[in-house]
């Protein structure tokens, strides 16, 4: 294929992946599944192109950025106040579940020797920070159940590589060592971490100095792909130098990027985001195509049904064992951490055992073996199978199972914590304090007594809304709906002087900004 056909085709999927989500949108189904049928279908068209996955490009390509994405929003404080369990299951469960399909993989397929069905239960063990991120975002969940789904999957891979190269050399040269692997472990992760860290001190020096607003955009992408590169360069992990990165860039951009800055950057990470992960799970789908052709003929698909049925289920099953014991058990043994961290309600676990969703990784991963890898052809089919049905069994029906079976909120106990209006309110009476400040003359009346004015209506109607909130919500929604209608009604006038010819087109865009910014304001309060 040309480079002008690649470059088509990519075009085409672009345009597949909107009617898709479209179509997602109006079922009310998580885009991730839509994408992958969508390309499922696409790859068993006659005559569609052979599209060939990369593994080495797929990883360096898409995860760096939705990984950096992903730890920008991380909440540190959570993360950090959590991170016994994150860790519990990016790494607990990654090795019980490698072992437990390690030993299933043996039995249901006994003539793969031990180390490559150990590989395949590395591939799939981990859950994937791209599946998680885009079914997540719109299940109805509590807050910290998101943060250990999300902290998990940030951190799992880097688990999931590691127990996979190990398992690898020791299928290709027959040996392998407890200790070289733990130091390999530790040497990786740590590495991993203060290469992230590194770099994220040389961004922020670099941001501090940079004024315009597209530089600083593109910097951002390019500290994603330098972190992951770099660390892998090193022999270290490039996903827990990326994700640290991450984190530290999200929770010091507050003080680096200016307003303009933040809000065009979010802006276009959103839009390159969205086009990753839709890219993402339309590959996985056109990936079959490949699969298919490397079984054969039908009946050696059929064949290995019962095999890659049960390994598939002990995925699943594997999950729910460990999260089970690692909720429960630690609880009963220590009684500290059980007043600490109450046992939390039944549907909790299940539903974060159900989170498990595998992606784009694994996938890649798998199609990282060598050719003559023994067992290649069925590890591939048994890892797709695991990315479809954990993505379309389990993401279609997570969103329904939350909302019919949390009904109690899982919480860790901390000091108290403002509510958003109170925070609001006490923002505006530090706004006011400064501006009184600012407009105090000596004396003793006001520069700005309009202001003065404006500003302590403004107090005085976040305090009131703080202490009254669910009284006043309806009188707070009709307000804004009069800002709209307000907005909408100058936005008509505005076009009709532009399209009489009354104005230019620059005062046009100029008086345009303000009324965008001014919907998308009052919008996140309608």
């Amino acid at each position: 294929m040309s480079p002008v056909a690649r470059f088509e085709l990519i075009l085409l999927l672009m345009a597949v992946i909107v009617a898709l989500d479209i179509v997602a949108r109006r079922l009310k189904l998580p885009p991730a599944a839509a994408l992958i049928l969508g390309g499922v279908c696409f790859a068993l068209i006659p005559g569609a192109p052979d599209v060939e996955i990369d593994p080495d490009l797929v990883l360096v390509l898409f995860l760096p950025p939705l990984l950096m994405s992903s730890a920008w929003f991380t909440s540190w404080r959570d993360f950090r106040a959590d991170i016994r369990i994150i860790l519990q299951l990016a790494v607990g469960a990654v090795f019980f579940t490698t072992l437990v399909v390690g030993v299933v993989t043996h039995w249901v397929m006994p003539s793969l020797p031990w180390a490559v069905c150990f590989a395949l239960g590395a591939i799939v063990s981990p859950p994937d920070a791209v599946a998680a991120k885009a079914v997540l975002s719109s299940v109805p969940l509590p807050r910290r159940v998101v943060v250990l789904l999300e902290g998990e999957s940030l951190v799992n891979d880097a688990s999931g590589l590691v127990l996979f190269r190990f398992a690898v050399a020791a299928a290709l040269t027959g040996s392998f060592s407890i200790g070289e692997a733990s130091l390999s472990f530790a040497w990786l992760g740590i590495g991993g971490i203060a290469m992230g860290v590194a770099f994220a001190v040389v961004s922020i020096f670099v941001m501090k100095r940079i004024r315009d607003s597209d530089l600083i955009i593109v910097w951002t992408f390019l500290n994603a792909w330098m972190s992951y590169i770099a660390a892998e360069k090193l022999g270290v992990s490039g996903v827990l130098s990326t994700v640290a990165c991450g984190i530290i860039l999200g929770w010091k951009q507050h003080e680096v990027i200016n307003a303009a800055t933040r809000t065009r950057a979010l802006a276009v990470w959103g839009v390159v985001v969205f086009a990753l992960e839709s890219l993402v799970f339309i590959l996985i789908g056109l990936s079959l195509r490949g699969i298919l052709s490397r079984l054969g003929n039908t009946d050696a698909l059929l064949g290995l049904l019962p095999a890659t049925a049960a390994i598939v289920g002990t995925v699943i099953l594997a999950r729910f064992v460990w999260i089970y014991l690692g909720t429960y058990l630690p609880r009963l043994l220590l009684p500290s951490l059980r007043a600490r961290d109450p046992y939390p309600p039944l549907a909790v676990p299940f539903i974060m055992g159900w989170a498990g969703m595998r992606g784009v990784v694994s996938l890649a991963i798998a199609l990282s073996l060598p050719e003559g890898f023994p067992g290649r052809d069925f590890i591939l089919a048994v890892t797709f199978a695991v990315i479809l049905v954990t993505v379309l069994l389990q993401g279609t029906t997570l969103a329904p199972l939350a909302r019919l079976l949390v009904k109690e909120d899982f919480t860790l106990a901390h000091g108290p914590q403002l509510t958003e209006a109170q925070a609001r309110a006490r923002v505006a009476a530090a706004q006011l304090a400064a501006l009184e400040k600012e407009s105090l003359k000596p004396d003793g009346t006001h520069r700005h007594p309009r202001l003065i004015e404006q500003y302590s209506y403004r107090v005085n109607a976040a305090k009131r809304f703080s202490e009254e909130s669910e009284t006043l919500a309806p009188h707070r929604t009709d307000h804004y709906n009069a800002v709209l209608a307000a907005n909408a009604a100058g936005r008509t006038e505005l076009l009709r002087m532009h399209r009489s010819g009354e104005i230019h087109d620059s005062v046009l865009h100029e008086i345009e900004r303000g009324l965008d910014l001014e919907e998308v304001n009052v919008r996140r309060f309608v």
